[in-house]
């Protein structure tokens, strides 16, 4: 198959599950070039109409705590016990030299990357804010059009990129290891905040005594802490990818989190305003983008720079300095 093909070829792969052409259809909008970036917007939208029947799941927690391996034994579980299908978008650390990926999510999800009903894409995060890919919720919906009921999206490790994850999921899971020291000062409260539910992983062997324990003090900490409009409270689980031992529990707290808050009206109301996020932020990366462009204004920085370098100006001022020469660029230059 051809490297790049036409709207039509994209729309109609994507549409009837084609992994090939899905695989195809991100890297398109991955793409930098001002070519591929039209094209990629005429096939978002055209796909658009079909978008927004997969639950989507933010997945993180910090490294070493079987990310990977929960994920694959939760997919696993999804298609063969389910029939479910389950895309995976995993946010893999970049080089600083050469912007890609280093992890590399398929061989760390060698049998889930295999079966038919599974779509595994990893991404690097290049110079992406917080560790997000910049077109990840681009993916996110060319998966949706491309019919999986499940996508997941598996964060670089706990830190900013939570905040960027929890805007395009409709529930955020938590993994944490049990006997790793003080459990409630090993995360941060914030991260905590955000979390719909908490998953002790590796509770199996010897751990489990210490899996529930840490389960315990979890869920007493969700208790003191304020409930969210949305009315759920956050629930905490014990796991084994190595065993199974509590994935269906994970399966049954995502299927009840979807059935109360579809029935609230509170799961339709979050992704509108995910929506109207998403649509600040294009609108953000734009202005950078004709920042960038314009040459006055690159010169200008420079000349600001130096003037805040040697003090002779607030970096407050410089900024407002900038702003009002971009604001002028504009005027004399429209286009």
């Amino acid at each position: 198959m051809k490297a790049r093909l036409n709207l039509q070829e994209y729309v109609t792969g994507i549409l009837q599950g084609d992994r090939v052409v899905l695989a195809k259809a991100i890297t398109l909008i991955e793409s930098t070039r001002s070519e591929d970036r039209a094209l990629a917007d005429r096939v978002l939208e055209t796909v658009l109409p079909h978008t927004g029947k997969s639950l989507r799941i933010g997945i993180t927690g910090v490294p070493g705590v079987g990310k990977s391996t929960f994920i694959e034994a939760f997919g696993k579980y999804a298609i063969e016990k389910h029939k479910k299908k389950v895309a995976v978008l995993t946010v893999d650390p970049s080089s600083s030299l050469t912007k890609g990926s280093i992890l590399g999510d398929k061989t760390r999800m060698e049998t889930l990357a295999k079966h038919p009903m599974a779509f595994i894409r990893p991404s690097a995060t290049g110079e992406a804010l917080g560790g997000i890919a910049h077109r990840t919720r681009e993916a996110l919906h060319l998966c949706e059009a491309a019919g999986f009921d499940f996508i997941i999206v598996e964060t670089v490790g706990v830190g900013q990129s939570e905040v960027a994850v929890k805007n395009i999921v409709d529930f955020f899971l938590l993994l944490m290891l049990a006997g790793a020291g003080d459990e409630l000062q090993g995360i941060k409260k914030g991260i905590m905040e955000m979390a719909d539910a908490i998953a002790i992983t590796k509770a199996d062997g010897d751990n489990v005594k210490h899996a529930r324990e840490a389960q315990a003090e979890y869920q007493h900490a969700f208790h003191v802490m304020r409930t969210d409009d949305s009315g759920w409270s956050p629930k905490v689980l014990t796991c084994s990818s190595l065993t199974m031992e509590g994935i269906d529990d994970t399966w049954n707290t995502l299927s009840d989190f979807e059935k109360r808050m579809k029935a609230n009206g509170y799961f339709e109301t979050r992704r509108q305003h995910q929506q109207v996020s998403w649509m600040h932020e294009c609108f953000e990366s734009l202005i950078k983008i004709q920042i960038e462009k314009s040459a006055r204004t690159t010169q200008h920085s420079t000349e600001l720079e130096q003037l805040v370098l040697r003090k002779v100006i607030t970096p407050q001022g410089a900024a407002a300095t900038l702003f009002q020469t971009l604001l002028t660029s504009l005027k004399n230059n429209p286009s």
